[in-house]
């Protein structure tokens, strides 16, 4: 098994692509020119943007594991570049020159409607608007009509191993004036490989799958987890579902999470 990674310096590739070559797996990491790569790990140049330098990236991979994506900008173009033309660069290197690979993407719940009656589900109809999670949708799409062997696993809130990100969540709740009381599916670095693994032994061949751990937070909880106070309020909760997702369809296929709940992380100590 040899593996094709993008977007190794990012929030999720980074934490990672340490874990696959500490499962003893053979990685190669596509990066641009001077950009450093964990020790066991083959660099290779290339850009996303440049589909001439795509071909040696995935030649004689059995797996893509592809993390690269433009999130929090105001750059809607680069998003929709990033995140669609690129992703659709990498099927077009992978049909040529590695068809029999199979291509996991992350995805996001950011895809599903803030209005939904229940938790997200794999199967409800999605029609984001914003940039970021339309253009996610729309790689999953292409992804899907491609012909190769796929896997969609879409992550909600990512945190833990010093990522600094749930310590950044109060300023984008505080910004976004989202109420206290609003729960997020959440999963930890360690789940997210967790179920990359399941991904690359095939459970998730051809689906979308949700992940999440065990226990939705809500704002006002996650927030004092990092030494903030929001403020409170007894306000009715409107899109009492919005970044809540169902993850029962990856537990049907195997996956568990084994950083439970937030609090876990907490207890021992792997934020």
């Amino acid at each position: 098994m040899t593996i094709l990674m993008t977007g190794v310096t990012g929030l999720v590739g980074a934490r990672l692509l340490p874990r696959l070559v500490e499962g003893g797996l053979d990685c190669r990491a596509l990066v641009r020119g001077g950009k450093q790569v964990p020790a066991g790990v083959m660099p290779v140049a290339g850009d996303l943007f440049d589909p001439s330098t795509l071909a040696q990236a995935v030649e004689g991979v059995s797996d893509v594991i592809h993390l690269a994506a433009v999130f929090r900008s105001r750059d809607t173009d680069l998003i929709w570049k990033s995140n669609l033309e690129g992703t659709r660069n990498l099927i077009a290197a992978m049909k040529a020159h590695a068809p029999k690979a199979r291509f996991i993407i992350a995805s996001t719940s950011n895809v599903y409607d803030m209005d939904s009656p229940h938790p997200g589900r794999e199967n409800d109809p999605v029609d984001p608007k914003p940039a970021y999670p339309a253009s996610k949708v729309a790689a999953e799409k292409a992804l899907q009509d491609s012909g190769l062997n796929w896997a969609v696993l879409r992550l909600p809130f990512v945190y833990g191993d010093g990522d600094g990100h749930l310590e950044d969540l109060p300023k984008h709740a505080i910004a976004g004036k989202w109420h206290p009381a609003k729960r997020m599916s959440t999963i930890h670095h360690r789940d997210i490989a967790t179920a990359i693994h399941l991904a690359l032994d095939g459970a998730f061949d051809g689906r979308i799958v949700n992940l999440s751990d065990e226990a939705p937070t809500s704002i006002y909880e996650l927030a004092g987890l990092v030494g903030e106070t929001l403020e409170p309020s007894s306000e009715p909760l409107e899109n009492p579902w919005h970044l809540h997702v169902d993850g029962s369809l990856a537990r049907s296929l195997g996956f568990q999470p084994r950083v439970r709940t937030v609090y876990q992380a907490v207890q021992e100590k792997l934020m």
